[in-house]
């Protein structure tokens, strides 16, 4: 089995013309023809398709609700595994750099490499095949949704958590940066001075930092109250 036929079986889809489905593979690294520009067609179709299927799916939810659940559906760490799922890393075209580097295991290349195939979907078949291959591969995912269940990214919670009581929001800044380069590791400070608190985190990148010092501030002011 071809890498070709590998990558058509998981997204459920039979590619019409083939080059599309190499150009989607292809990182800038490798040639100047690259998936760039599906990973950004990819990224809008599939926020609008993701809020089909979650419209569809939840007729009565408020748009704030589908929001969230739209934004925990489509964003990097949830791409970067389905992307993984389907064994994305391997079938890559990367230039030597990203390959020695890890570029087939890093999450933000194999996320944009799974838009830049929805977008290489729609180009070669139109919204219907591309809402197909959205639905098949998010299709665990929108069932085990659960609305009641707060799926707000830690930031964000605990930004609503202190405006809902009047309070300064917080204050984020890196503390440290280790690691090599191409494996670097980041820890960051939430600051609540008004409240006296401060926590850390670490990630992977700066958000992820970010999120989980977010989170242990958050955990520390629901445990206040």
């Amino acid at each position: 089995m071809t890498i070709a036929d590998r990558v058509e079986r998981g997204l459920g889809h039979v590619f019409s013309s083939r080059a599309l489905l190499t150009q989607a593979l292809t990182h800038r690294s490798f040639s100047a023809t690259h998936n760039e520009r599906f990973e950004f067609l990819g990224d809008a179709v599939l926020d609008c398709i993701a809020s089909d299927l979650l419209c569809e799916r939840f007729p009565e939810l408020p748009e704030g609700v589908l929001s969230r659940l739209r934004a925990n559906l489509v964003k990097q760490e949830t791409l970067a595994d389905m992307a993984t799922a389907l064994d994305l890393g391997p079938m890559l075209r990367l230039g030597e750099g990203e390959v020695k580097t890890g570029g087939r295991s890093r999450p933000s290349i194999l996320a944009d490499a799974l838009e830049a195939l929805i977008g290489a979907v729609f180009i070669d078949a139109g919204y219907p095949a591309a809402r197909q291959t959205v639905a098949r591969l998010f299709g665990n995912r929108l069932t085990g949704l659960d609305p009641t269940v707060d799926a707000r990214d830690p930031k964000t919670a605990l930004q609503e958590w202190l405006q809902a009581r009047r309070t300064a929001l917080p204050v984020y800044e890196i503390s440290a940066v280790t690691g090599a380069e191409h494996a670097q590791a980041f820890r960051a400070r939430c600051r609540i001075d008004t409240l006296g608190i401060s926590t850390e985190g670490e990630g992977s990148n700066r958000r992820h930092a970010e999120q989980a010092a977010a989170a242990r501030a958050l955990e520390q002011l629901r445990g206040q109250t």
